[in-house]
């Protein structure tokens, strides 16, 4: 596991006007897993933690021993940072490559399984939803995601490789939503 961004403080949880919810975004991959740590409330949100969890490389057949590690690796995050949810990004499918959707559910099972373990809920989100929360493009590049990203947490460059920015995005996504439903709005964006 390669930890890139962290910041290492802590918020207070006392009053219920600057209670904060940690969230934890998975961009999940068999090589490459991005994950973020986000603290937030109706005022603020701070970066606790980024990086990636890399994986060992296909060889033969040893996806057995690499789901292993990225359900280990998980465990871990969770376990230091003991996060209120997890937002992980769907999986995305082709039709000209739909033996990666199908390797991509074997991840996105075993991070959902140490996601239940630790009882920690958790959420699936469009990647058009998330490209539209945090650039306002729901076909935005990875390059757009990156930047927008960037400038939230005013990082001094932006988040590599790209599956960190991906799994801040998410979670950024899910606190955005918290957010909108606190201040009176449905998930349509609508006052209720």
């Amino acid at each position: 596991m390669i930890k890139l961004l962290g910041m290492g403080s802590t918020v207070q949880r006392s009053h219920p006007r600057t209670l904060t919810t940690r969230v934890i975004g998975i961009d999940p991959g068999l090589n490459i897993t991005g994950y973020g740590v986000i603290e937030g409330n109706l005022a603020a949100m701070q970066l606790l933690e980024a990086g990636v969890i890399r994986l060992p490389r296909p060889s033969g057949n040893n996806l057995a021993l690499r789901l292993e590690s990225l359900f280990k690796s998980v465990q871990e995050v969770l376990r230091d940072f003991r996060p209120e949810a997890m937002c992980l990004e769907e999986v995305y499918s082709h039709t000209e490559y739909p033996r990666t959707s199908i390797l991509m559910g074997h991840a996105r099972g075993v991070i959902c399984l140490a996601a239940r373990m630790a009882r920690i809920p958790v959420f699936h989100v469009p990647a058009k939803r998330i490209k539209q929360a945090v650039t306002g493009n729901g076909n935005a590049s990875k390059l757009q995601v990156q930047r927008a990203v960037q400038h939230r947490f005013s990082l001094g460059h932006p988040p590599q490789p790209p599956d960190v920015a991906d799994a801040l995005a998410v979670a950024l996504c899910y606190l955005n939503s918290v957010k909108a439903a606190s201040k009176g709005f449905g998930q349509n964006g609508r006052r209720r």
